[in-house]
């Protein structure tokens, strides 16, 4: 019989106490696993998603709420720039490619947001090296056509062909009477496109109370270029004037419902910058963007931001820290757990004292009865460390669907974190420092004392 069967004898003996050691182990374990997986997850999920653009362009204001609303659909979005302003960043030679993004408006059902872009959008890298592609359907290029995420159609039970409408921005109980049609289906990206609607963007455009009003519109673009008034009522003068005919012809509202809306009560946004980068030199795209960067903090109407860079910076000195002091709460919960085996082994001696000197009078050695004491606590820290991992990952298959409706960041349920390869280990070292003094205490037993008691 080797020494670990000896040892696991011993722990069946007292089975009730070695449970609850165990236990205390595995608890303090199932913390750790949670924090390492959902910390990782996150941490990707959020240094990643957006890796797929230099810049993002947006009104002056926080970077964070920038990014958070952009790319991870977190936060409302600061203001809007007028189409022209996309329109002249669109013509700059240094960029490669700049994608419109509209958004506020959510789905009727499921309350999912709506972005309205272009077909443009789908053809850049989500993440490097990794492409949008569709399970089902095609892309959205007509005007009341949309594409959705995976996550939009498993909720809703959508597919190709499904209609549905848009609730108004920060307008609960008005919904739009126009319906978009579902055209495709994106493949599942672990990212938040997979609960988001992706709308055609003239449709979004043509959607009643989505076109700024005429003298808001006007005044706006002349304040945003520092122009005169009169001169930006001239560059317009054409479709003033067929606004003007069709509200006298059908009525006040009538200029909406006939072709499209006019470049100046269109708005923006933000909008998704892939710098050009010739021979795929990619320092020229960098130094192109921190340029480009400079000139709108110079400008003071306008930022472009790093989006990897800014939630480089959340993670690292808020979720980073974050971690480390539940990792170090969870080590001292585990440290704890492990002065529990300490005191339980330690005060199993006194009974065992009989046990042990019959077992050196059978032949046992000192270093022997020193070994599977150090295997009984071994076994115990080993034991709790399996049972703490597999509660862990459970925890996070549990946690995965209350973080997704609460914060809307899609965590995979059996995700691992790499470190995780250290736990065990970890807790086998454990086992032989708090192993060791009770084994000590063993290996001294006095055995003729103990056999004549």
């Amino acid at each position: 019989m080797n020494l670990f069967s000896i040892a696991w004898k011993s722990i069946k003996q007292r089975a009730l106490t070695s449970t609850l050691t165990s236990l205390s182990v595995s608890l303090g374990v199932m913390l750790m696993v949670a924090i390492l997986v959902l910390n990782g997850v996150i941490s990707r999920q959020f240094r990643q998603t957006g890796s797929g653009y230099d810049l993002i362009v947006g009104p002056a204001g926080s970077a964070t709420d920038l990014v958070l609303s952009t790319i991870y659909r977190m936060a409302p979005p600061i203001e809007n720039l007028p189409w022209r302003y996309y329109e002249e960043l669109k013509a700059d030679s240094r960029i490669a490619h700049a994608i419109p993004f509209t958004f506020g408006d959510t789905t009727e059902v499921g309350n999912f947001p709506i972005i309205g872009t272009t077909i443009e959008y789908f053809t850049i890298d989500y993440m490097p090296g990794r492409k949008f592609g569709l399970t089902s359907g095609d892309w959205n290029t007509n005007t009341w056509e949309a594409v959705i995420g995976s996550h939009v159609a498993k909720e809703n039970g959508w597919k190709v062909g499904s209609q549905f409408k848009l609730v108004h921005a920060g307008v609960n109980d008005h919904v739009h009477d126009e319906k978009f049609t579902v055209t495709g289906i994106l493949g599942k990206t672990n990212t938040p496109n997979d609960r988001t609607v992706f709308v055609n963007l003239g449709g979004f455009f043509a959607l009643a109370g989505h076109e700024k009003p005429v003298n808001e519109a006007i005044e706006g673009e002349a304040q945003f270029f520092g122009e005169p008034l009169e001169q930006v009522r001239t560059k317009y003068a054409k479709e003033l004037q067929m606004i003007d005919e069709l509200t006298i012809k059908e009525g006040p509202h009538a200029g909406h419902y006939h072709g499209p809306v006019p470049d100046f009560q269109k708005e923006v946004t933000s909008i998704l910058v892939k710098m050009a980068a010739p021979d795929n030199r990619q320092t020229v795209a960098q130094a192109r963007a921190r340029e480009l960067s400079s000139e709108m903090r110079a400008g003071l109407k306008t930022q472009a931001v790093n989006p990897v860079m800014v939630m480089e910076m959340l993670v690292t000195n808020l979720v980073g820290n974050i971690k480390l002091v539940l990792l170090v709460l969870t080590w001292l919960i585990i440290i704890i757990s492990g002065i529990g085996i300490f005191v339980s082994i330690y005060n199993s001696m006194s009974e065992r004292r009989k046990e042990i000197a019959i077992m050196r009078a059978l032949g046992a050695d000192r270093s022997q009865i020193l070994l599977i004491i150090m295997c009984e606590s071994v076994l115990l820290c080993f034991l709790g460390g399996l049972v703490g991992m597999l509660l862990g990952h459970i925890m996070v298959f549990i946690a995965a669907p209350i973080i997704e409706s609460r914060a809307q960041l899609l965590i995979e349920p059996w995700a691992y974190d790499f470190y995780e390869v250290y736990i065990i280990p970890g807790m086998i070292a454990l086992a032989i420092i708090v192993g060791f003094i009770p084994a000590m205490s063993a290996y001294r037993t006095n055995v003729s004392e103990h056999l004549n008691s």
